[in-house]
C-alpha cells in the first residue's frame, strides 16, 4: 500500500486483511497525521518515499519491498468484508503457482439497500517473480500478462470525505498540468484521465476538448471510449446544452450496443420532455441488454430497479396501469425497502380497489 494522511480509514483496511497476509508493507508519501503510527501497529515494514508527483513510482517502490510469492495491493480506503476475507484465505491456500495474476471485483458505490451499484475488475493479486510494472504518474495501472484468473472476491471502496476528495482532485489535475507545461506528450489513456480530472473540477469546455481528442486517437480501451461519451454528456449537462448532451449519448453507440446506462439517460431525456412512449422504449431496452461481468464498468441499477421505476411513470401516463404496477413490483424485488416502491404499492392498491367498486 501507498498512503498519505489516511488515519481515518487505514485501521479499518488493515484489520480487514491482516489474517490473510504474511507481510504488510506500507509506503508513506508524507503523512502529517497518525497514519504511520497506525501502520506501525500492524507491521514493522513501514517505509518513507519522497513524493515526486508520480503514483506509479511510489507503488513500484512498495512492490520492490515485497518478499512473498504473491503481492496483493490495496488503497487505504479499501477493505474486504468477512465473506471476502474467507474467500481470499481459501484462494491463497489453493492457488496454483502457474497463475500470474488474479482479478477481483471492485465495488465503489452502493444503492440504498447497500448493494453494489458501480463495480469493475482490477488485477489485485500478482506473482512477484513476474516483475509486473506500474504505469502512469496519475491513475496508474498495473500492466500484467500471462495466466490471469477472475475471482469472485470483492474489494470494497470506502467513500472519501468531501475534503479529501477535493484535495485529491486538485492534486491530480495539478500533476497533469505540470506534465503539459513540460511539453510531455499524452498517451490516449492520459488524455482520457486528464479529461476526467477537468470534468470533476467543472472545467467542462476543456474536458470536452480532451475527450474528443482522446476519441480521435481511436486507440483507447472501448470501455473508456464509452465512458468518455457518458462523461461528455455530463459536461454538456453542466453547460445546460441539452442538444449536445443527447449527441454525446448517441455517440457512445459507435463503440458498442447501447449500454443500460446510456439507454436510461436517453429515456430520462424523453421522460422529462413528457414523451413517455419514446422514454419507455429506451427503458425497456436497458432491461433487455445483457450485462456481462467483464473488465468494464458495471452499474447494476441501470439494468435493474431504475428502468423499472421509470417505466412505472411511463406506463401510467400511457394508460397501461397494470404494466405500471408490474414494473413497480419488479423494482421492489431489487429494493424491497424503497419508500418510492412502497408509496407506489399503496397507490396501486387504492386505485384498483376503487376501480373494482
Amino acid at each position: 500500500m501507498i498512503v498519505k494522511n489516511e488515519e481515518e480509514v487505514l485501521e479499518q483496511c488493515l484489520s480487514s486483511v491482516k489474517e490473510a497476509c504474511d507481510e504488510i508493507i506500507i509506503v508513506d508519501t508524507g503523512s502529517e497525521d497518525r497514519t504511520k503510527e497506525i501502520a506501525q501497529s500492524f507491521t514493522d515494514k513501514v517505509f518513507d518515499f519522497e513524493w515526486i508527483d508520480d503514483f506509479s513510482a511510489a507503488r513500484q517502490y512498495a512492490f520492490d519491498q515485497a518478499t512473498s510469492e504473491y503481492i496483493l495491493w490495496l488503497d487505504a480506503d479499501d477493505m474486504l468484508n468477512d465473506e471476502d476475507k474467507v474467500k481470499l484465505i481459501s484462494l491463497k491456500q489453493s492457488l496454483s503457482s502457474e497463475v500470474d495474476a488474479v482479478s477481483m471485483l471492485y465495488h465503489i458505490a452502493y444503492d440504498a439497500a447497500g448493494q453494489p451499484s458501480f463495480s469493475y475488475r482490477r488485477n489485485r493479486l500478482v506473482k512477484r517473480s513476474k516483475g509486473f510494472k506500474w504505469i502512469g504518474p496519475v491513475h496508474e495501472y498495473l500492466e500484467v500478462s500471462g495466466t490471469i484468473i477472475a475471482s469472485d472476491i470483492a474489494v470494497r471502496h470506502k467513500k472519501f470525505m468531501k475534503k479529501k476528495r477535493q484535495v485529491s482532485g486538485s492534486r491530480n489535475l495539478d500533476i497533469y498540468e505540470k506534465r503539459l507545461a513540460k511539453g510531455e506528450s499524452f498517451s490516449p489513456r492520459d488524455l482520457f484521465y486528464y479529461a476526467n480530472e477537468l470534468k470533476d473540477n467543472a472545467k467542462y469546455h476543456k474536458a470536452i476538448m480532451y475527450y474528443r481528442e482522446f476519441l480521435a486517437t481511436k486507440k483507447g480501451w472501448v470501455e473508456d471510449e464509452i465512458r468518455a461519451c457518458l462523461n461528455m454528456y455530463e459536461c454538456y449537462r453542466g453547460l445546460d446544452n441539452a442538444e449536445k448532451s443527447m449527441e454525446a449519448l448517441v455517440m457512445s453507440m459507435n463503440y458498442d450496443v447501447p449500454r443500460p446506462e446510456v439507454s436510461c439517460k436517453i429515456g430520462d431525456i424523453y421522460k422529462n420532455k413528457g414523451q413517455h412512449k419514446k422514454a419507455a422504449l429506451w427503458y425497456r431496452l436497458a432491461l433487455e441488454v445483457e450485462v456481462n461481468d467483464s473488465q468494464g464498468f458495471v452499474q447494476r441499477q441501470y439494468s435493474t430497479w431504475y428502468p423499472h421505476l421509470q417505466l412505472v411513470v411511463c406506463c401510467w401516463e400511457l394508460g397501461e396501469q397494470e404494466q405500471a404496477m408490474a414494473h413497480n413490483q419488479a423494482a421492489g424485488e431489487y429494493l424491497p425497502e424503497s419508500p418510492q416502491v412502497k408509496h407506489n404499492e399503496a397507490f396501486f392498491t387504492e386505485y384498483f380497489k376503487s376501480k373494482a367498486t
